[in-house]
Parts: C-alpha cells; structure tokens; sequence
C-alpha cells in the first residue's frame, strides 16, 4: 500500500507552482479571517491581539498562504504554524510564502495527532485531512488538546452523497494496483476511467472534477489510500465524543430542508441538518467551524449595530445596484443556484459597506431611522447569511 506521506511526496495536492503567487492568491473557506471572526467570535475578535494558528496538515500551503496574507494585508499582528508529515508538500508552501515575502510563519514537519505538544493555538485550521487519517476521531481529540481557550477550529471534511462513485473506484484500484508505485497506479487508473461504461455511478455524477484539474487531483480523489466521507450525523457525533460542538457550516442555508422539503417539516437541530444533507444529495463536503463543547458561542448578528459588515465575493456597489433595479441576486451552492430577493430600499445600506463601517454608522450615512433600518437590514441578512456571503468582523476597521 502507499502510504499517505508517499502519496502527498509523489503528488502534493492540491497543485500548486509557486510562480502563480504573482499573479493570484487563493481564498476560501475555511480560515478567512472575516469569515473566522463571524462565526467564532461574534464578529468583536480584537485583532491588535496576536493571533496564534496551527495550519494542521498544511498540504502545499493553500490555507497558511491565505491566512498570512490577509493578516498581513490589514496590518494585524500573528504567528503561524504549518506542519505536514510531507516534505515535498511543506517544500511546495514554503516556496509559497517565501515568493510572497510573508514573516510570521513557522514550517514543521509532523503528524497533527502531536499538535499539543506545540502549545495552544487561538485558531486551528485543518482543511481536507482528518478524514485521511486511520482514525479521525483521534485526529479531532489531538486538535481540541491544542486549542486555547476562546478559540476555535475551522475545518472541511468530505460528505458521501455528493462523491457517489468515488469509493468503489478506489476500493477496486487498491485491489487492481497492490504493490505498484503511485505513477504507475495513476497511468492505470487513468486508463479505466476512460473506459467506464456510460452508467457508472462516476461518470453520472458532474460533480466531481478534481480528477479533471491535475494528476493530483485525480490521484487525491480516486487512489487514495484511506478516505473516509461523514455524514452530517456521523460528523456532529464524532465533533461532540472528542470535545468540540459545531459553530456553524460555512453555509448554513445548506443545511435547512425548507428550501427542498418546505417550511413545514418540523425539524431542529441534527435531525434537520441530516436530512437536509439527504435531500439535496449534492454536498462534497462539509466546511465548518467548531468550538470547544459547552462553549456559549453566538454567531454574529446584526442587531448589535457596532457591528461591520463585510459582503463576500460581490463588490457592494455592483450588489447595490442589482439591488436598486429590482434584480434578484444569483447564489450557488452545494452544486445548486438559487435566486434571492432583496428589497430595493435596501440598496442604499448595501451601497455603504465597506468593511470599515459599522451598521450604525451606515444607517446615518443613508438616512435611516434604527425602525426603518432593522427592518430592511434584517432582510438583507436573511438574504445573504445563509449562504455566506454577509459577515461580520472588525478586522479592517482602526
């Protein structure tokens, strides 16, 4: 069998070549410093604190990059920990952040199941490994060893449904490619997929793309050595036996069955997670943040007006004016698109975030009383919460 370190030696994932830190930097979710303030710390973190973060199973660096440079963007202090037990990976970020000229990063080399013998960290990321690991329940309890108190873990693991007729292909390959090195399991492997007959669950499935990106991101998908997907019941369960409680999914809209079954379902909590996972049928994975169990944890709302809102992958003038002229605002997610409605007077508020201004310092700025600006605001966030693309954080705010 290869093992997961000479998987990630012969083909670190995902694909990076440092040269491109020229020309882009790459984002998402988890471990945007917005999104980790929204739903970690209510959106009222106080950044001039240094913020100490474990990068667990740091890969070729996509989450360490990120986080550093947007710290470093807005000027706020941190100190960053990267450990991989993948050498070529770790030589792949650190080029990285190198090209890039970022301070305050640390690389080691290491398994996360010793992450509390680093200390504690006010963040944890850990994006695309605990379900790599023998047993990922083991993974979850060494990252709630490292967490400090009031801090938090954002993490992404796969979900089942979404990656239907990825696990027999990897279970047949690991049968049909024993003892073989990983390029010549990834010619192979190459060759059947291109032979697949046309009803495979696989090739049915236009979800899955990664196998079409790089060879690493095919080996990553269908030679992998040990991947396990969790439901959302198997996930919360696991979270809550090893010491942590969900915050919040990325994209918590996902997780409500009312778009799919209707507002009269009846469900809560769990229950209502699980079989809104079920009837969507489309979800890869699963992005969330978590905090230590027993944690009174309130995500941010705007009803504390000396909040800052931010907008999340729209300009506010090119929302604002959509908004302006009556156009409902295209949201995709979970593999589905969906259209949301805002209502017109609330394109002057939109119009005034900037990431610095709080939301009382937007209704005077539009002219609003707080009656008539709770009104419009809290269906504004209605519209654009539940899909991530409103949060709260004084990040950039001095």
């Amino acid at each position: 069998m290869v093992t997961i370190t000479e998987h990630y030696d012969a083909y670190p994932y995902p694909a990076r070549d440092p040269a491109e830190e020229d020309r882009r930097l790459i984002t998402g979710s988890p471990s945007r410093p917005v999104e980790m303030d929204h739903y970690l710390w209510g959106g009222r973190r106080d950044w001039s604190q240094p913020l100490r973060v474990l990068v667990a199973g740091g890969g070729s660096g996509d989450g360490t990059v990120q986080l550093a440079q947007l710290l470093t963007d807005a000027g706020r202090p941190y100190d960053i920990t990267y450990l991989d037990m993948a050498p070529r990976a770790r030589a792949v970020a650190e080029a990285r952040v190198a090209r890039r000229g970022l301070s305050g990063v640390t690389f080691r080399t290491g398994s996360l199941l010793d992450a509390a013998d680093m200390g504690v960290f006010d963040y944890i990321d850990c994006c695309g490994v605990l379900h790599h690991l023998p047993d990922p329940a083991a993974g979850f309890a060494a990252l709630r060893a490292a967490c400090a108190p009031g801090g938090g873990l954002g993490f992404m693991v796969y979900a089942p449904y979404g990656r239907s007729g990825v696990y027999p292909l990897q279970d047949a390959f690991g049968t049909l490619f024993e003892g073989l090195a990983p390029e010549a399991r990834l010619a192979r492997a190459k060759a059947i997929v291109a032979r697949l007959p046309e009803g495979h669950p696989f090739r049915c499935n236009p979800h899955l793309v990664d196998h079409e990106a790089s060879d690493a991101g095919f080996y990553d998908l269908l030679l992998h050595s040990q991947d396990r997907a969790f439901s959302v019941a198997a996930l919360e369960q696991t979270l809550n036996a090893t010491g942590w409680q969900v915050a919040s999914y990325c994209q918590p809209g996902l997780y409500d069955p009312s778009e799919v079954a209707g507002p009269d379902h009846g469900l809560t909590g769990r229950a209502a997670r699980s079989v809104a996972e079920q009837l969507r049928g489309t979800m890869k994975v699963h992005v969330a943040y978590a905090v230590p169990q027993g944690v009174q944890q309130q995500v941010a709302r705007g009803t504390d007006r000396t909040l800052v809102p931010h907008l999340v992958g729209v300009p506010a003038g090119k929302l604002a004016q959509a908004v302006a002229a009556g156009r409902r605002v295209p949201v995709t997610a979970g593999g589905t698109r969906r259209d949301v409605a805002l209502p017109k007077a609330a394109a002057r508020l939109i119009a005034g975030i900037d990431g610095r201004r709080t939301l009382a310092e937007i209704a005077r700025g539009a002219g609003a009383d707080p009656l008539a600006f709770g009104a419009l605001w809290s269906r504004v966030e209605a519209g654009l919460m539940p899909w991530g693309l409103l949060q709260y954080s004084g990040l950039l705010r001095r």
